[in-house]
């Protein structure tokens, strides 16, 4: 049995460039109208630490139409997980311009006491932005897909409740934050872990649904729609999350994400086909499928809307990690 779960990485561009009004408020809105169409729902990794510094420095007037947004995801149904870029916890503002914290990009590197403090002021953030003092999101994705090393971070989120992460994505490798999640290619669509995202560990605190990938030559990353996307981002001469990324590149196969932003149709149907084929092979396993997508690349909403048609016309349904935990307790 397959299910999809879409996810959207709620955010401006990782370097601090953008307003929240065009890069998150408004396509979300949009978004948000084509899910409801057909009665669906997708997650929300709302970056709580960019949000909570915009807010501080009053630097974009957005912000306010931002908390009514979540407040408003919340009252509709829809999950909104914690995603967080730790970049921004020391960020500085000055002459109308970010300074974002390159050294501070992995978070799983800081003491137990930064990471709890991060995490512990981005929930409270997110109960004042949805009104809901009791708030505890159930998910986490990690900026840069991060969750490496695992083990302080994933006991600083069990103890705030979270229980599900969504950051690994199989056979990735960032060595510029050292990202290595090939040794994940040999577990199944989900897991437990603990001590290490990669290892399974069935008494684990945490489920890892990673973010879906099929392996292809690198030339098949390399689309206009890629292109075009990353031509959008703005230039800042005070940084970017990541270096040269040419090395992790640098393989026969690379693993594409399934990206519903940055993919097209024919791509999503073709990912999708081959699940297909694997799920008439073994129906009785179940396969949670993850989805990602940034609100900053929402673009191409008829693809969205037609990629949904597909799932409906082939009986797969659109879940969030509140049914896949369900699910799984049916399954397991």
């Amino acid at each position: 049995m397959i299910e999809c779960i879409f996810t959207i990485d709620y955010e401006i561009y990782g370097n601090g460039k953008g307003s929240l009004r065009d890069l998150v408020y408004e396509p979300t809105n949009h978004l948000m109208s084509v899910f409801m169409e057909r009665q669906a729902s997708f997650v929300v990794f709302a970056e709580a630490l960019e949000f909570m510094k915009i807010e501080e420095h009053r630097s974009d007037e957005g912000i306010g139409r931002v908390r009514e947004q979540l407040h408003e995801l919340l009252e509709k149904g829809f999950e909104i997980g914690l995603h967080l870029h730790p970049w921004w916890w020391n960020a500085k503002r000055a002459n109308g311009d970010w300074h974002l914290e390159w050294t501070e990009r992995n978070l799983c590197e800081m003491p137990e006491q930064r990471i709890d403090d991060v995490v512990r002021s981005s929930i409270e953030y997110l109960r004042v932005a949805t009104g809901q003092p009791g708030f505890v999101p159930l998910s986490f994705r990690g900026g840069l897909w991060l969750i490496q090393p695992t083990a302080t971070m994933a006991k600083v989120l069990a103890k705030y409740g979270l229980q599900v992460d969504s950051s690994v994505f199989k056979g990735g490798r960032i060595q510029d934050v050292g990202v290595d999640y090939r040794p994940a290619m040999r577990n199944g669509y989900y897991w437990r872990f603990e001590a290490d995202v990669n290892s399974v560990d069935p008494k684990g605190a945490l489920l890892e649904v990673p973010i879906h990938t099929e392996l292809v030559p690198f030339w098949k990353m390399i689309s206009g729609k890629r292109l075009s996307l990353h031509r959008k981002v703005p230039g800042n001469g005070n940084g970017a999350p990541l270096g040269n990324r040419l090395g992790d590149f640098a393989r026969f196969r690379y693993p594409r994400k399934l990206d519903f932003c940055r993919m097209s149709l024919h791509e999503m149907c073709s990912v999708m086909n081959a699940l297909l084929k694997h799920d008439k092979e073994s129906p009785e396993v179940y396969k949670p499928v993850v989805a990602i997508g940034h609100s900053k690349d929402l673009v191409d909403f008829d693809a969205i809307r037609e990629f949904l048609k597909y799932l409906g016309q082939n009986g797969i349904a659109v879940a969030d990690f509140r049914q896949v935990l369900k699910r799984i307790q049916q399954y397991d």
